[in-house]
Order: C-alpha cells, then structure tokens, then sequence
C-alpha cells in the first residue's frame, strides 16, 4: 500500500460517510421545510454539497487528531493503525490534520457566516474531546458528551444552516434525537479499548462502572430518542407531516430496541477486538434516521 493509501486509513473513510449523508439530509429537510429563501436552485445545491464535503474533511481531521493525541493508547487497544504501527509518522499525521482543517474552513467560508460559525465552534469541541488541556475522554460521561454534541446534533443543526437559519427551533429537535442516539452509540467503542484507557487514565463507563452496568447505562439510548421523535411528531413542532414522522420514530426504536438486547444479551463481547454484532446494526440505524428524516419530509409535500 502506498503513503496514500496510508492517509486514506488515518482518516478513518468508514466514518465519513454518515457525517456526509447526515449534513446532506438536513440540508435536504431545510429546504422541504423552509425553501431556499434568497438562494437561487444552484446556489442552494452547491451551499449543501460543499458543506457536505466540509463536514467530511472536519471528520477526517477529528480522527487524525485523536490518532495523534491517542498515539500510546493506540500501541496498546489498535497496534495496526498507521500511527503505532509506523507507516505514517506524527509530523506526517499533523500535516495531513491541518490540511484536513484548512479543507474545512475554506470550504464552510464559502456557504456562509452561521454555518462558518457551527463549523468552528464543532472543531472545539472535537479537539476538545483528545486533545490538552482538556481531554475530555478521561471522564467518562463528558468524554460521549462531546462526541454526542458535534457528531449528532450539530451536525443537523450545521446541515440546516447550509440552506436556513440555525436558529429556527426545528433543526435544534431533530439534532437532539441524533445527538441522543450517538451519546449511546459512541460508547460501545470504548468496551473493547479499556485496556488502553485504563493504562493511561481515561476513565470511560465501561472502566468507571464495569461492562455489564455500562451496557444497561446506554441501552435506552438506542430507544428513547426515537420514541423522542415520535412524540415530537405529535406535538406539531416539525413541518413535516406527523404520520410519517411517526411512523418513522416507531420503526427506528425497534430497530434500537433490537440492537439494545444484542447488547445486553452478551454485553461482554463487546470488550472483544472483533466488532461486535451490534455495530453493525448501529452504524445503519444512524444511516436509516437520517434518510429517514430526509424521506418523511419529502413525503409530507
């Protein structure tokens, strides 16, 4: 494998494309809910997919960065990576994040000044969540909060942004059920890390509260933010029809509802390097609800 092929690996491509698809569907549900306002049709699509690719760079520089900040911990839990194993040496990782960071902020200048601003207050925290003084990740809870905040709700309320005021309370909902989902989702990486963490003090929930309580802790993550969604349907907060986002929200805690009992049927698998059965699951769960929500918007035309 080429040094390409390398760079390609540190930024983690598996994890790109939900944070792509995401901002592009609630770019999409911004413009089924509120038009594209003074953007004529080109500009609106181009403001979407360049912030779509923006959302994607700041994701690749988030993972080279927690590569970088996580390099001891990674010779332990992920000695294969290109860090540890020395196929990519750290002012190589620093290149590439900064060229990951200057994509992005390019790109979020170009589709405008509240979606600039999302982006920058986004790569904070997800500096925040690695990197010193901060390093949230050694306490346990915070460490899922900033994980939760940028990759699940901002990235809504970023999406929206690219075609209508983020300050509408619309976008801020839907990224409160995704932000819940990811807060449950996220930690079940940690299960097969704890030996890494362990070592060099990060003090996750499955560290802090042991396997099986920890997976009793996030189960209702997997199920109470689509039960969100279902109640919100119901209220009349979202423009969309409430049938169908209803109907949605049901369909997706099932789904959740599923995943939580593969984990809680055998929560210690989860501590293997394998992955476990239910990441799966998860990984397309996240992928359904934000489709999900593009779909049901455009059937309430």
């Amino acid at each position: 494998m080429g040094k390409s092929g390398f760079y390609f690996q540190l930024a983690r491509p598996f994890t790109l494309l939900a944070p792509l698809i995401g901002f592009l569907s609630a770019g999409w549900v911004a413009w089924l809910a509120r038009g594209l306002g003074n953007l004529t049709l080109g500009q609106g699509i181009c403001a979407v997919l360049l912030g779509g690719l923006a959302a994607a760079f700041l994701n690749a520089a988030s993972n080279a960065i927690n590569q970088i900040f996580d390099l001891e911990i990674d010779r332990i839990n992920k000695p294969d990576r290109p860090l540890p194993s020395g196929t990519i040496n750290l002012r190589e990782a620093w290149i590439f994040t900064l060229v990951c960071y200057v994509l992005t902020f390019l790109l979020a200048a170009l589709v405008n000044r509240w979606f600039f601003i999302i982006v920058l207050f986004t790569s904070l925290i997800t500096y925040a969540y690695s990197g010193p003084p901060f390093r949230t990740k050694r306490f346990g809870i915070l460490a899922n909060v900033t994980i939760a905040i940028p990759r699940g709700c901002l990235l809504v309320v970023a999406g929206w942004s690219s075609i209508a005021n983020p300050m509408d309370r619309e976008p801020w909902l839907l990224g409160l059920v995704m932000g819940l989902y990811i807060l449950g989702a996220a930690t079940t990486k940690d299960f097969s890390d704890m030996e890494g963490d362990r070592k060099y003090g990060c003090m996750t929930l499955p560290i802090r509260y042991g396997v099986r309580a920890s997976a009793w802790m996030i189960s209702p993550f997997f199920i109470l933010p689509f039960i969100l969604l279902a109640f919100f349907a119901g209220t009349g907060w979202l423009s969309a029809d409430g049938r169908w986002i209803g109907l949605l929200g049901v369909l997706l805690a099932v789904w959740g509802a599923y995943i939580a009992y593969l984990i809680l049927r055998k929560p210690d698998e989860l501590t293997l390097e394998a992955n476990h059965v239910s990441w799966k699951h998860m990984y397309l769960l996240m992928l359904a609800a934000q489709v999900g929500m593009g779909v049901a918007y455009a059937l309430s035309r």
